[in-house]
């Protein structure tokens, strides 16, 4: 067992020796949940507290992510992917549908291309095949305010890029609340490593291979990973749907009720 803030989680060790932690709630079909850049399994709470009901839901913390070893980078899509694999076959998990948020909607696609015995189904939200140049940019950006900001400016600027004007506007009093005692998730290494991972991430030519079902989430407001990848994404999973939202990168928050049902129906 490894502890996140005191609490044990169970954890599997990968085939290079890396502790990955993960959390199960609920009860059904099997949903392994994957969460992006720097962030861990705790940023499922809105979802998991809706789908929990009709699934059984498995959070998994990527490596250099909450409770999970943050061994030295780079880190790949691949080898995450592996890991989450991992975990699902420790669990006697015969095949799960998958849902990723940004560098997790990466790693699924590396479940649906290296794994695909274990996938079910896929749902690649704000997410991309391969980098394009305002993504490039933005990561590089992250990575460096990564390095220079504090901690409460860092996270400002990071939702200043998440959200769109109009759901931050609305949010505004708790997003500033949120950053003035920020809980930096992963460590500035492990930051690193992950954001080495998403610029390195390019599987176009290998895509159309997915088979399994795919819902491709964008937020039209998107300037983290520009609606341009969506359309990409798209093009190149030869059995999948898109679904627009009106907001940013953080739509699947933006518009909970709206992605909350809309993955229900699509994973049932």
């Amino acid at each position: 067992m490894n502890s996140l803030n005191g609490i044990a989680m169970p954890e599997i060790r990968a085939t290079d020796g890396v502790r990955i932690a993960w959390e199960e709630r609920g009860s059904g079909k099997p949903l392994l949940l994957l969460m992006g850049l720097g962030a861990d399994r705790t940023a499922w709470s809105p979802h998991v507290d809706d789908w929990e009901r009709s699934f059984r839901c498995i959070l998994v913390d990527n490596r250099g992510a909450g409770a999970s070893d943050a061994p030295a980078g780079p880190y790949t899509t691949a080898r995450m992917a592996d890991d989450a694999a991992e975990v699902l076959r420790a669990l006697d998990v015969d095949r799960a549908s998958v849902v990723g948020i940004s560098m997790g909607g990466a790693i699924a696609q590396q479940m649906g291309l290296r794994h695909p015995e274990l996938v079910d189904r896929l749902v690649l939200t704000a997410s991309w095949a391969g980098m394009n140049p305002v993504s490039e940019d933005v990561f590089a950006e992250l990575l460096a305010a990564r390095e220079l900001f504090s901690a409460t400016d860092f996270v400002r600027r990071l939702q200043l890029l998440i959200w769109s004007p109009s759901a931050y506007a609305e949010r505004a009093a708790q997003l500033r609340a949120d950053r003035a005692d920020p809980a930096l998730s992963v460590s500035d290494d492990a930051f690193a490593a992950q954001v080495h991972a998403c610029l390195a991430h390019d599987v176009r030519a290998a895509l159309p291979q997915v088979v399994a079902p795919v819902l491709i989430t964008c937020g039209a407001a998107d300037v983290f990973t520009p609606i341009a990848a969506s359309e990409e994404l798209s093009r190149l999973l030869p059995n999948s749907t898109t679904e627009m939202f009106a907001g940013g990168h953080a739509h699947h928050w933006e518009e909970l009720d709206r992605f909350n049902r809309l993955c229900e129906e699509f994973l049932q």
